[in-house]
């Protein structure tokens, strides 16, 4: 824990002064323009990667960056969904997988999980994506299965009522994006699955 005490002293002293105008907004303040959905792999962080300011983006990490569809049920990350779009009115939503994902890996390598039984259920959110994988011969590559991933939690995530309703109004537009972890190249997945967010 020491590691983090030194950063905690770090940025008191020398990053929060820096920031202190900001920080004093944000106190009173929260008001996000995105949604960012991403996997909970430390090598992935959204403001990072965006190079966004604290209270620009609200962030949800999951295992894989699984969106369970819609289900009635109470749960974390539809209540978090929810907030985001009625609550803060974000206008857009991003659904990012990444390079070397361990829960894609796990998946196309076929890996035996049952020593994990409530993460081995928690990728069941993942069948779809195998399935979409699959059908586009490359079901076992796991760059292809993180892909069609980010396609199939886009499609779960339409099926949350705020969601839906925020889309047809054209209120939020959503977006599937894959990180490179070793590049730091970001694409924009869409049917064609490659292309370059920078080129937007």
């Amino acid at each position: 824990m020491q590691h983090l005490a030194d950063g905690i002293r770090r940025f008191q002293q020398g990053v929060f002064p820096a920031k202190a105008e900001l920080f004093a907004r944000l106190a009173t303040e929260h008001r996000p323009r995105t949604l960012f959905i991403g996997c909970s792999d430390a090598r992935v962080v959204p403001e990072l990667i965006t190079q966004q300011d604290p209270g620009e983006l609200f962030v949800v990490r999951t295992a894989g960056n699984l969106v369970p569809a819609h289900s009635g049920g109470a749960d974390g990350v539809a209540a978090s969904i929810e907030y985001a779009i009625d609550a803060l009115e974000v206008s857009d939503v991003v659904v990012c997988g990444h390079s070397s994902c361990g829960a894609m890996t796990a998946l196309a390598e076929r890996r035996d999980l049952s020593a994990l039984p409530t993460t081995a259920g928690w990728l069941r959110h993942a069948d779809a994506s195998l399935a979409r994988a699959a059908a586009a011969g490359g079901n076992h590559q796991v760059d292809v299965l993180v892909r069609h991933n980010v396609l199939a939690q886009l499609a779960n995530l339409a099926t949350h009522p705020c969601v839906a309703r925020a889309v047809a109004s054209g209120r939020i537009a959503l977006h599937g994006w894959v990180f490179d972890i070793a590049t730091g190249v970001v694409t924009e997945v869409g049917h064609d699955l490659t292309t370059p967010v920078t080129a937007a």
